[in-house]
């Protein structure tokens, strides 16, 4: 392989990998994010960083926005769509830092955004992962 040559991935390359690891993730988890759309971003915006109290921007490699199941199950639910927000450069950052595939960090950081907005367990996550 020609090093060289080679460029960081893209914004719309980290969506791709997304949609790909998405998609393999299991049925019934897919199903909590109903329609989920991506947007990827090099970094989280200030707002975002103060509401979820982060020092750098480096801090958040993704976030989730969209109904919870209480809103869902009310009828309730808001009308923006299910979105995960995917930040390329901390995702990036944390590839290069450790000894996996960034099909993996895109993956975790899916699992976990989904995860932890809908109330998972660590071992909840750990055992998605691992399917």
């Amino acid at each position: 392989m020609n090093w060289s040559v080679l460029l960081a991935p893209s914004l719309d390359d980290i969506e791709a990998i997304a949609r790909v690891e998405f998609d393999r993730l299991p049925e019934k988890f897919r199903d909590l994010c109903d329609g989920v759309l991506f947007a990827v971003q090099d970094f989280p915006d200030e707002d975002v960083m103060d509401e979820m109290g982060v020092e750098t921007e480096f801090d958040l490699l993704g976030l989730f926005q969209g109904a919870d199941l209480t809103e869902r199950d009310s009828g309730h639910a808001r009308p923006e769509p299910t979105m995960i927000f995917l930040y390329r450069r901390p995702i990036l950052d944390y590839w290069a830092e450790n000894s996996v595939t960034l099909g993996e960090v895109v993956r975790h950081v899916l699992v976990h955004e989904i995860g932890h907005h809908f109330g998972l367990s660590d071992d909840d996550m750990a055992a998605i992962e691992a399917r």
